[in-house]
């Protein structure tokens, strides 16, 4: 029997790590700067809209995504563990891939949903919950994670000022780390769905002749 709330607990927290929300706090602040309270409240709603569209349409679609682009769970865990440790290092170390330069405000949002919220690690993240805990404890964890993410997304000019740039930068560095780990992880996981899947295949195509 299913220990439905360790299970829940464990996704949240999964989730809660892969997002990361306190990572995107500088950058949230930065791009809505000398906005209005309503307008920061808008652009926090629409990462988190924008996040949980792409995760719930992996959760719920992801089989019929899979099948019309021929592609396994094992091939997207390995590509997608992949991409979540170079965002690990890329959190762990500073490094910026593919930053831009200049944000217009109505893309805020958009930019925090994804990908920074939202990307092949999150999507990863979601399909391997729904596997190992199921549809439904998954969909009420990445609930949670976006209330989560929205609280700390709206007050981010708060939680800026409270923990100061050295802990924020110290809590991505330690949290990168932990993607990191997490891919790896997923990448072991990954190859050994495809050794599997290509052994089974060379079994059955033993038999066929």
């Amino acid at each position: 029997m299913t220990d439905i709330p360790g299970a829940l607990v464990y996704s949240f927290s999964a989730l809660f790590v892969i997002l990361d929300p306190l990572l995107s706090v500088p950058i949230f602040t930065s791009m809505t700067k000398g906005q209005s309270s309503s307008e920061i409240n808008r652009q926090a709603l629409i990462a988190v809209a924008v996040a949980g569209f792409l995760m719930y349409l992996f959760l719920f679609f992801n089989f019929f995504i899979f099948d019309t682009l021929g592609i396994t769970l094992s091939s997207f865990q390995v590509a997608g563990g992949i991409l979540l440790f170079l965002l690990g290092l890329q959190m762990a170390l500073g490094i910026d891939i593919g930053k831009t330069k200049e944000h217009t405000p109505t893309a805020a949002g958009v930019i925090i949903g994804t990908p920074l919220l939202c990307g092949p690690g999150t999507i990863t993240t979601v399909l391997l919950l729904s596997e190992g805990n199921g549809m439904m404890i998954t969909a009420i964890a990445i609930a949670l994670v976006l209330a989560a993410t929205w609280i700390v997304l709206r007050f981010s000019l708060q939680i800026q000022k409270l923990l100061g740039n050295t802990v924020t930068e110290i809590l991505a560095k330690i949290l990168g780390m932990l993607v990191a780990a997490i891919a790896v992880s997923i990448v072991a996981d990954g190859i050994i769905g495809l050794l599997q899947d290509y052994g089974t295949i060379y079994s059955f195509s033993l038999n066929v002749r």
